[in-house]
């Protein structure tokens, strides 16, 4: 019997091969629908794209001391970190940013920069001067090249929660062009000084890749380790300073006119003037008259601090009402050329706005204050102070202070990492910024990213770059779609067209509460939507946000059977999608059709048989155009 079993198999196989040889077979999608990454879990990261139960990350905690020259344009200061190594494994050396060496003649940013140009342009007489180097009060050595310092440590730090104190002086001349990140601007009443990357930060140990040390060039941002900032400024007695965090002693640095201002502001929904446009250069707009005054902030569990300076600020705020029932303050800071209800008078209301609706929305803001800042800088974000354009009214405004102050999402409350991943913090706040700007007083400006097929012609284009392209590496004409617009459509389509708002929502904030404050990587969202949404969305990570290819859906023919019609489609791009038709008769009635993306696991073609009496006029794939769909002429078919 078993000798007879298994001459039945063998006669079974050869006679199945020599049918499929007989067929005309047709290699099958399914390598569109696997994994695009290793995406497996471990003890780190989870399958389920959760924090691990040995998910760890470090710690740096800073105290600063700075003092601005306004004369000769310099920043000095005294810097102490405290690091801490909660990583399982111990630390024979620190890595830090000196991102000021940008500012330099033989720096890899300014030797990567085109010679015509771009927008990252950079001064080049700037550069940090490190002296007094210490780990735990005594001397250490270290090794500086290009915007990255070595500190090596004499003994190794240990793992588990062991921490170690580095300090250090620095001082550098305060950039121009800052890259559309910092620098300064003159206007009538003095300089604004925009201060970012103002001081030497800790690279992120992680588990994923080690020691992040991607070098700064220009258009990768930032990666950076949570804690808390204690930071005084010393100014001359006339600037108004605004930064990061919470004013610590308004008592010393504000007239007590000012400091009634800011108790009213507190409780105030409208824009209230802490000082006042016609005030602005007076001796009324500061308590000292000759000399140097400090200012002092603290902010709590943040990777980044920020600051402005300068003489020449109208200074304006109202509260903040947070999900939470907290209250924070909405700022801004401007001079008198950006003043006007069309222009930066507008700018608190728009802050307030943006971070109310954003707290309300996906998660409570974490922080007191938010500061908006008028410089010569297109728009560029830190925890909680935005650097917007001193020109920019109306739209413009709007726009640009939504989506810095977006940003505080993306990436300040979800640590991602700007300098590789671009899309995870520019595309994610893009696609946020949609319903921001569409909820804002009656859609004043409203949004139109749900026209998912205006990126068409550049979906067409054969210079076009893949959305996982390194931002350093992408050519800057492609940077606002591969970064922004592209991840952005992408999560538009996910939401409204493969698995619709409920489910998408619930995913989608589930993803910023689970990572709030924490470090994803790629792999981490794309397995928490799929878990929370409950779907394998393989096929469209692989596809739209991996590569260059594109959607395209055909309806090639309808014909008319016995019991109702056989429609043809085809997929003629290379990303599979859901198929939703339309399907018009001759009597004017009409119903949707929704076939799921499997139809196109065994190949390219499908045929979907509609049972019914009626003659149909018309067929039309996505009606709602929801889908980047590269060809429109083929989306439907009509009955001649």
């Amino acid at each position: 019997m078993k000798l007879l079993s298994r001459n039945l198999i063998g006669l079974f196989l050869l006679t199945f091969c020599f049918y499929l040889q007989a067929q005309d077979v047709k290699e099958d999608n399914q390598d569109l629908f696997n994994d695009v990454l290793y995406r497996q879990g471990n003890v780190y990261r989870t399958a389920s794209g959760k924090p691990g139960p040995e998910y760890w990350q470090n710690r740096a905690d800073y105290e600063i001391e700075a003092e601005l020259d306004d004369v000769n344009h310099t920043l000095t200061g005294k810097i102490t970190i405290t690091y801490t190594n909660n990583s399982p494994e111990q630390l024979e050396f620190i890595w830090l940013y000196l991102e000021q060496n940008r500012f330099t003649e033989d720096s890899r940013g300014t030797l990567t920069t085109p010679t015509e140009g771009n927008r990252y342009n950079g001064d080049v007489e700037g550069g940090y001067k490190i002296s007094n180097l210490k780990v735990e009060k005594d001397a250490a050595e270290h090794l500086i090249t290009d915007t990255r310092m070595q500190v090596f440590l004499d003994e190794p730090l240990k793992a588990g929660g062991k921490d170690v104190e580095i300090s250090m002086n620095f001082t550098y001349k305060i950039p121009v062009e800052g890259m559309d990140r910092m620098g300064r601007l003159d206007v009538n009443d003095g300089t604004i000084y925009a201060m970012a990357q103002w001081y030497p930060r800790v690279a992120v140990f992680d588990d994923v890749t080690g020691w992040n040390v991607e070098p700064y060039l220009g258009a990768g941002e930032f990666y950076l380790e949570y804690g808390n900032f204690e930071y005084a400024i010393t100014v001359p007695y006339d600037h108004t300073v605004v930064g990061s965090g919470l004013l610590q002693n308004p008592k010393d640095v504000l007239t007590k006119t000012q400091q009634e201002r800011w108790k009213k502001a507190e409780e105030s929904d409208q824009t209230v003037y802490i000082i006042k446009p016609e005030e602005v250069g007076t001796a009324a707009s500061h308590p000292e008259k000759s000399g140097k005054v400090t200012w002092e902030f603290e902010m709590e569990n943040t990777h980044d601090v920020a600051f402005a300076s300068s003489k020449a600020f109208i200074w304006d705020a109202a509260r903040i009402n947070l999900a939470n029932g907290k209250k924070a303050m909405a700022q801004s800071a401007y001079p008198k050329e950006s003043d006007g209800q069309k222009a930066w008078s507008r700018s608190t209301e728009y802050t307030k706005a943006s971070i109310e609706f954003y707290s309300k929305t996906y998660f409570n803001y974490p922080w007191k204050s938010a500061v908006n800042v008028a410089a010569e800088i297109g728009g560029m974000e830190y925890p909680g102070l935005s650097f917007c354009s001193w020109r920019s009214k109306e739209a413009s405004l709007w726009g640009v202070t939504d989506h810095e102050f977006g940003h505080n999402w993306f990436p300040m409350i979800v640590g991602s990492n700007e300098r590789r991943y671009a899309w995870m913090d520019e595309g994610f706040n893009t696609f946020i910024n949609h319903f921001s700007s569409n909820a804002f007083n009656n859609a004043e400006y409203p949004s139109q990213l749900e026209k998912t097929r205006r990126i068409v012609p550049y979906l067409k284009k054969e210079t076009r770059q893949g959305i996982d392209t390194y931002p350093d590496m992408t050519n800057l004409r492609n940077l606002g779609y591969t970064a922004y617009y592209k991840p952005a459509t992408g999560l538009m389509m996910l939401r409204e067209y493969v698995l619709g708002a409920e489910r998408f929502d619930k995913a989608f904030k589930s993803y910023i509460k689970t990572w709030a404050f924490k470090h994803p990587q790629p792999a981490d969202f794309f397995n928490h939507m799929e878990n929370v949404a409950g779907e394998n969305l393989s096929w469209f990570w692989k596809g739209w946000f991996y590569g260059n290819k594109n959607i395209d859906i055909a309806v090639n023919n309808v014909e008319q059977k016995e019991g109702g019609y056989s429609i043809e489609l085809s997929m003629e791009g290379e990303i599979p999608m859901p198929v939703k038709l339309a399907v018009t008769y001759t009597d004017g009635s009409s119903e949707e059709i929704n076939l799921p993306v499997e139809i196109w696991q065994r190949g390219d073609t499908w045929s979907h048989f509609l049972s019914t009496s009626k003659t149909i006029q018309k067929v039309e794939f996505d009606p709602n155009k929801q889908i980047s769909d590269i060809h429109a002429a083929n989306d439907t078919w009509e009955k001649e």
